[in-house]
């Protein structure tokens, strides 16, 4: 397959898989696609391995020359795509022709994910093609993609079409709300500000990035103290000495010496991918025995989807 070239690159393109697992003791970040579930869905969709590397889009998605047909899917936050100008639907298997891929704005959200068949090939480093920001390393050269890049593709089958093709089924999309009515769990730390979080509505900051969540709020009250660093995970609600949270996401430090309020439970992170500046998140504290419960009602309805979506491709390869 003819590597794609990247004619602009959106705001922030990224490469990325399910993260760079097994690290985190030396001090190296997981990194991956802030939706792990979105970036394996995409995957699925084409019948790639749940591990290919995507394209992460962040608020405007990339415009890409394509030498020759490819089988792409989009999932995530809704984006104007079009193939030479025709308009692109989400959530399904396609098959493009050669020529212009354009990936414009994202609505409803913040990011989506780009697969296609046979993924991005680019250099596996600690066993992730993912892109790490902060450490400089993975993906294209460890940055952002830019104008003149070119994608290398893996081997997939041979795709002959002069014309679009979209698949007549589709998979629904995931309700990424944060707000009132659809707060964010997470499991508190026993800290005594950590209840008050659920108190309260909280916006999303402009300098949030993919490695944490600014929240901006009435601030909450943060008692003095002296701990040495300690490590943190994905999730972890840290309380800075201003009383503005923060959340950590993919990109985030795997050690940190602010007070924690606790941690956002693992079937709700998928949504922080969507909290742009300016959304307002609430929170809900659950216990540990619920958070399980829940994150085992999100795996099985993850594997529901995915038998019915293999289904699918069996009928339509």
């Amino acid at each position: 397959m003819k590597p794609w070239q990247v004619i602009t690159p959106g705001a922030l393109t990224t490469v990325q898989d399910r993260g760079r697992e097994g690290w985190r003791h030396v001090g190296v970040s997981r990194a991956g696609a802030l939706d792990p579930d979105a970036a394996a869905l995409a995957n699925r969709l084409l019948g790639n391995d749940p591990d290919a590397a995507v394209l992460e889009l962040t608020l405007q998605g990339p415009t890409l020359k394509l030498a020759q047909p490819a089988r792409i899917a989009i999932v995530g936050a809704a984006v104007a795509a079009t193939s030479n100008g025709r308009p692109l639907p989400g959530q399904r298997p396609l098959t493009v022709p050669a020529g212009e891929l354009k990936l414009g704005g994202i609505r409803e959200g913040v990011r989506a994910w780009l697969s296609v068949a046979g993924g991005f090939d680019l250099p596996m480093i600690l066993g992730s093609r993912s892109t790490d920001l902060r450490g400089g390393f993975g993906g294209k050269e460890g940055r952002a993609l830019r104008a003149g890049d070119l994608l290398p593709l893996g081997k997939s089958p041979p795709t002959n079409t002069a014309a679009l093709q979209n698949a007549a089924w589709w998979v629904g999309a995931d309700d990424y709300d944060c707000g009132i009515a659809h707060p964010l769990r997470y499991v508190s730390s026993g800290h005594p500000a950590a209840a008050a979080l659920a108190e309260r509505a909280w916006s999303v900051s402009a300098d949030s990035n993919r490695q944490g969540i600014r929240l901006r709020g009435q601030p909450l009250p943060n008692i003095p103290h002296h701990n040495v660093s300690e490590p943190v995970a994905v999730g972890c609600i840290q309380l800075p000495a201003d009383g503005q949270p923060i959340i950590l996401l993919a990109d985030a430090q795997t050690v940190g010496g602010y007070a924690r309020l606790g941690y956002v439970i693992s079937a709700d992170l998928p949504r922080l991918a969507q909290a742009g500046p300016g959304a307002v998140l609430a929170f809900a504290a659950v216990g540990i025995d619920e958070a399980r419960r829940i994150n085992l009602h999100h795996r099985h309805r993850q594997a529901r989807t995915a038998l019915a979506i293999d289904r699918q491709l069996a009928r339509h390869p």
